[in-house]
């Protein structure tokens, strides 16, 4: 049978390690990947008429990308302080620590090209839409819109596929890095922050 363990204020201030720190942002960005990507615009846009669930998207993906740059580099710069290896074998992606740091930048690369990139011109796009549906009187999917319409249809509907597939990747690459951890665990040279 196992000791019982008591709570000390040293005990409380030993939560406050690399590890500890390693798992908050990561549960943090992961869930809030999933939250994101597959409950919180689904619920949005089966709640919301089209015009406010698109300046909803329009105000939330951006701090999203933000957190998820933010948190992505935590981790990394956490991974590549604790796992040396990945400064001396970074061109050795078969090495499983720098294979997980390649993981952690794929993650920053997806979300960075959202923020900096894909989502402006996304956004962009659905405001002509919408400015352009208002001068036809029509809506974007209705027969006889005009060929503009047509063409801010297509160009929309591939932004937000690319934009949709890069946050995919990163929500993959985050699944994986946690089964990694969970796996082998966190530490590797056991740093104390």
């Amino acid at each position: 049978m196992s000791e019982v363990q008591k709570l000390t204020t040293a005990s409380v201030l030993s939560l406050f390690s690399y590890n500890g720190l390693y798992v908050v942002a990561y549960g943090w960005l992961f869930g809030m990947s999933l939250w994101i990507s597959f409950f919180g615009g689904v619920i949005a846009y089966r709640t919301l008429p089209r015009a406010q669930f698109g300046a909803l998207q329009h105000k939330t993906f951006p701090v999203y990308f933000v957190l998820s740059i933010a948190l992505g580099s935590t981790l990394l710069g956490l991974w590549t302080l604790d796992h040396p290896v990945v400064l001396t074998h970074y061109a050795s992606p078969l090495v499983a620590d720098v294979f997980q740091a390649y993981t952690l930048i794929s993650v920053i690369l997806s979300q960075a090209s959202n923020y900096f990139v894909v989502g402006p011109l996304t956004s962009k796009t659905m405001f002509e839409r919408m400015r352009m549906e208002k001068d036809e009187g029509k809506t974007y999917n209705e027969s006889g819109v005009s060929d503009k319409m047509k063409a801010l249809n297509r160009r929309f509907g591939m932004l937000h596929g690319v934009s949709s597939l890069a946050n995919l990747g990163a929500v993959i690459a985050l699944g994986f890095h946690g089964l990694w951890i969970g796996n082998a665990g966190i530490g590797n040279a056991g740093l104390k922050l």
